[in-house]
């Protein structure tokens, strides 16, 4: 059987980079591997663009189940160091959601998208046979700016300080406690401290508190293959070395205590919420003190240097061939 989740790098390169359709001029960035938007320059101006899946999961309460959905597919935007600010959205759901149901969902995520200055402008929203999973639909997202703001993943520099936010696995630890409660054989309060994981999901303004603070040079989201398929691409774009101290990094409460229940490493699963930085040497701190202010959890944990790849205390780490929360959702249910 394939492997679940994105494809690989091979695969990328073999099929999807050969073959993009026309040749246009006003492309400035197009698809590729490690970098989750593109830039269409449109008079003086750049459209930042990116596209996800939507994910909707009952069992986070459907208004924070719609909240949730948005700031995932908004993110991929955020890191660009453009705001997101318009919205395409298609929601294709199971037969059996009410239209309650819907309404309930539809209020999370528009409240949400009026919170971060974004508006909805298209979609579809229709109800399917045989659509019986989380993803139902897709998004497409927008951010206009200035050309120049536009921040690549593949950034760093040798010098540059190395900046996280929120932690590893907070996202996974959240859905596991909320989606499995009963398997996890931990006890109630530890359970319920980590659903509340879910709630640090807020790349979006973490984002631009960041960008406003000054000084980031690459930024990129921990989603699949988590903190160490994420520092890996950064790292292998800008043909740079990491150089992260463990100690440093953050860790959410609950997150440790979910991980070992369900056996998978927490720096190598999803960690949607979770931003990676470069940022100029010495600016470091004072872009994790603004990403502070907001309430999220953000340190300086190391630097960039010449070489390649990335070492944790000392020793290489490499990014997992699939995100094993996949193997873990599978186990579970």
């Amino acid at each position: 059987m394939t492997d679940l989740g994105k494809i690989d790098r091979d695969v990328f390169r073999e099929v999807i980079y050969p073959a993009l359709g026309a040749d246009r001029d006003d492309v400035a960035l197009g698809p590729q591997h490690g970098i989750d938007f593109g830039v269409v320059e449109v008079g003086e101006r750049a459209v930042v663009l990116a596209a996800d899946p939507v994910s909707l999961l009952p069992e986070l309460g459907l208004e924070r189940a719609g909240r949730f959905a948005l700031e995932v597919v908004l993110t991929d935007v955020a890191v660009s160091g453009i705001p997101p600010t318009h919205l395409a959205i298609s929601l294709t759901l199971p037969p059996d959601w009410s239209d309650e149901g819907l309404a309930a969902v539809w209020t999370g995520l528009a409240d949400h998208a009026e919170r971060l200055g974004v508006s909805v402008v298209t979609g579809h929203t229709a109800r399917y046979p045989e659509v019986d999973s989380s993803w139902v639909g897709g998004a497409t997202v927008l951010g206009v700016g200035d050309p120049e703001d536009v921040v690549r993943p593949d950034g760093a520099s040798p010098g540059d300080d190395l900046v996280l936010t929120t932690g590893p696995a907070a996202e996974m630890t959240g859905l596991f406690a909320t989606l499995f409660p009963e398997q996890l054989g931990l006890d109630a309060e530890t359970v319920a401290i980590a659903q509340e994981r879910v709630d640090d999901i807020a790349a979006v303004a973490d984002a631009r508190a960041a960008f406003d603070a000054g000084a980031v040079t690459a930024m990129h989201d921990a989603t699949e293959g988590g903190v160490a398929g994420g520092l890996t691409e950064m790292a292998r774009g800008a043909g740079v070395r990491f150089e992260i101290e463990s100690d440093r990094v953050p860790v959410a409460p609950g997150v440790e205590a979910v991980c070992d229940a369900v056996d998978v490493d927490p720096w190598r699963v999803s960690s949607a919420g979770t931003l990676l930085m470069a940022v100029e040497s010495g600016e470091g701190a004072a872009v994790a003190e603004a990403v502070r202010r907001r309430g999220t959890a953000a340190a300086v944990v190391g630097s960039v240097t010449d070489g390649s790849g990335v070492a944790v205390d000392g020793e290489a780490i490499e990014p997992p061939d699939s995100d094993p929360a996949w193997d873990a959702f599978e186990r579970l249910s």
